[in-house]
């Protein structure tokens, strides 16, 4: 006969030590959403430091700049709407039931 502590335990399902995976990706997308801002200010800030017209040789013409600055927010819409598609995928799966669940005894 098995002592009741014993029994509990054995009754019980342990609890998983990993995140589920809807859950980690949910977070995973949720980090790069928050750093896509940062990568924009970069991408944008990047023809600053390119040589302007003063310098003479190898300068930048302003429509080239202004051209790159347009397909850089054009990217970032284009990401930003990505992401909103995945988060929006990954919330509906989440209404399903868990794989933990299935597992469970």
């Amino acid at each position: 006969m098995t002592p009741p502590d014993e029994a509990q335990r054995q009754s019980t399902a342990r609890p998983s030590i990993f995140l589920e995976r809807q859950s980690y990706r949910r977070r995973r997308l949720a980090d790069a959403a928050r750093l896509l801002p940062f990568l924009g200010a970069a991408l944008l800030a990047l023809p600053l430091l390119w040589p302007d017209q003063s310098g003479g040789e190898g300068a930048v013409q302003l429509s080239a700049a202004i051209f790159y600055i347009f397909i850089c927010w054009g990217a970032l819409i284009v990401i930003s709407v990505i992401f909103g598609f995945a988060a929006r995928r990954l919330t509906t799966r989440e209404t399903s039931t868990p794989e933990a669940d299935e597992w469970q005894r």
